[in-house]
């Protein structure tokens, strides 16, 4: 069959890696990107078409477009790209707010036949497949509580400053990279209904935060505990889960910037013998980041095979960003100062 043709909206650092995966998939291939670092449209050599901005690119006969746009933008081209007749694959967040993915998600019930992903790439870590895996085994009993700390140590990337901006990014570190973490809890603990939540933008003065605090309690009475954080000198990704039968660490997170150490995952079992709170443990390690590929592979085959979204579907989107928002909310004064409505409402 001939490959489909797959669009890059946006084509920085998050765009150029998506391209090298997608066209190691033997059914796609990148037949065009933009971005407005390109000064004029033109061809590349191999005949990608190069275009200054996403309205060029939405007039290519695409079957696949991914999105990887700044906050602001991202929703809008996602709409566009449906109402083409495109799959689109969405980095995250989904949007600046709560309402942005609503939205999405009004269009995409008008066209079933279309698949909808969003980038949470973390859930596709070999740490956390591992985890998972444990986890609804049930060898190890019912999670009791989880820590997690995500942190850099800065919100402005080198690639730009738009993250530090409210009226392009939404928020701050929590939205950008914490979302992630929060992802995560979701994952293993299911939905949070009550957070508490402390939001700090002391440090670096921008109008997004620079940390977020938050204690959320699940249906079932689980607590977990979060900091994200760009106050983290050391750049860090922890994730501790407690178990009635022992624990799991993940430690580390392959990334392109390689400053979160290497990724590993401890398990220890519970023994009931010992009264020191010493405990064996087994470490294991995960040397190549095989997350981007397998995340694309996926989708691939949900477009292909007309398979329903695995994980990263609208509803996760919007049940993520709920949660991320419920943390902004419940810190009163974030909620005032910026004007925060309650997500669940």
């Amino acid at each position: 069959m001939d490959k489909l043709k797959v669009g890059i909206a946006g084509y920085g650092v998050v765009g150029k890696r998506r391209h090298e995966y997608i066209n190691s998939h033997p059914s796609l291939q990148v037949t065009a990107v933009c971005d407005q670092v390109f000064t004029e449209n033109s061809v590349t050599t191999s005949g990608v078409k190069c275009f200054t901005n996403y309205t060029y690119l939405l007039e290519e006969k695409l079957d696949i477009l991914f999105v990887c746009l700044t906050n602001d933008i991202a929703p809008i081209v996602t709409i566009k790209g449906l109402e083409k007749g495109m799959h689109v694959f969405c980095e995250k967040p989904p949007g600046r707010c709560v309402e942005d993915i609503k939205d999405v998600m009004e269009v995409e019930k008008k066209y079933p036949s279309l698949k909808l992903k969003y980038g949470f790439n973390h859930r596709y870590h070999d740490s956390v497949r591992k985890a998972l895996e444990l986890i609804q085994s049930g060898t190890m009993g019912e999670i009791i509580n989880m820590r997690g700390v995500y942190g850099k140590s800065r919100i402005i990337p080198f690639s730009g400053g738009w993250r530090s901006k409210r009226a392009m990014a939404g928020g701050g570190i929590l939205l950008d990279q914490g979302i992630h973490m929060v992802d995560l809890m979701r994952l293993f603990c299911g939905e949070f209904v009550e957070v508490k939540s402390f939001i700090s933008n002391d440090y670096w003065r921008h109008d997004v935060e620079d940390n977020a605090y938050a204690i959320m309690k699940d249906k079932r009475g689980r607590i977990a505990m979060l900091n994200s954080t760009a106050t983290q000198w050391q750049h860090k990704f922890g994730l501790e889960i407690t178990l009635t039968e022992g624990y799991i660490e993940l430690h580390g997170i392959l990334s392109g910037s390689k400053s979160y150490g290497e990724e590993k995952i401890v398990i220890g079992l519970r023994n009931e013998e010992s009264n020191d709170g010493q405990m064996e443990s087994k470490t294991i390690k995960f040397l190549q980041d095989n997350s981007w590929k397998d995340e694309i592979y996926e989708f691939a085959d949900a477009v292909i095979n007309d398979k329903r979204i695995e994980f990263g579907s609208s509803q996760d989107a919007l049940d993520t960003m709920k949660l991320v928002y419920s943390i902004y909310y419940n810190d009163i004064q974030w909620r005032d100062k910026f004007y925060i409505n309650n997500p669940n409402e």
